[in-house]
């Protein structure tokens, strides 16, 4: 069963200058348990390369790379999944592209989105964005926590937040019913990528220590 809990999201843009595979590599270290490979600027020949550097990083660690919104990446690198947008390749597309045998993630801004991704084959959703957040300028308003909530408890398949979530508030995040934090600056722009995602893994722990 795939490992939702600290999920990072790549951006180059965020990274201040640091490679990806530098980032990736510390934040597994701090507790990472799932990446994407998020990039939109680069040439393709260019994502391949890093792409396929990230999976063979995150396959050494035991951690599941998911690419974004190119499923033709995900097979040539032999990802762990896929995870597309609204505007992206449909999940039933998607599904046939990439095969039963990997994972596929939809990101849904509402519940209606989410429910009808679940109905359509989706592993997980992320919803999408719970905060406002400057890393996606032209996502759907933001949702809050009571609309986590409510996506969280009617949605059969688990949900990752994603947007604006950060150490302050990771821990109302999780109280609202996610199944991980799904982050992309509180890791990537963090002077220490290794402790940013070690004071987030110690969040979760201890919301988990918390269920129990």
């Amino acid at each position: 069963m795939a490992d939702y809990s600290l999920y990072l999201v790549t951006d180059s843009a965020l990274s201040r200058g640091r490679s990806a595979l530098e980032i990736v590599d510390a934040a597994i270290s701090g507790g990472v348990t799932m990446v994407q490979y998020r990039e939109k600027g680069a040439t393709t020949r260019a994502m391949l390369e890093e792409a396929a550097a990230l999976a063979a990083l995150c396959r050494s660690r035991g951690v599941p790379f998911i690419v974004n919104d190119r499923a033709d990446l995900a097979l040539a690198v032999d990802a762990d999944g896929l995870h597309v947008g609204q505007d992206d390749l449909p999940a039933p597309a998607a599904r046939r592209i990439i095969g039963k045998g990997r994972l596929l993630g939809v990101s849904a801004g509402n519940f209606e989105e989410a429910r009808r991704a679940a109905a359509e084959g989706a592993d997980y959703i992320g919803a999408s964005p719970v905060f406002s957040t400057p890393t996606k300028p032209d996502a759907p308003p933001p949702m809050g926590l009571d609309g986590l909530a409510a996506l969280a408890r009617g949605i059969g398949i688990p949900v990752v937040a994603i947007g604006g979530i950060n150490a302050r508030n990771a821990a109302a995040v999780l109280g609202a019913g996610a199944a991980g934090l799904a982050v992309v600056s509180a890791i990537v722009s963090a002077d220490d990528a290794e402790a940013a995602a070690r004071g987030l893994r110690a969040i979760i722990d201890g919301a988990k220590g918390g269920r129990a």
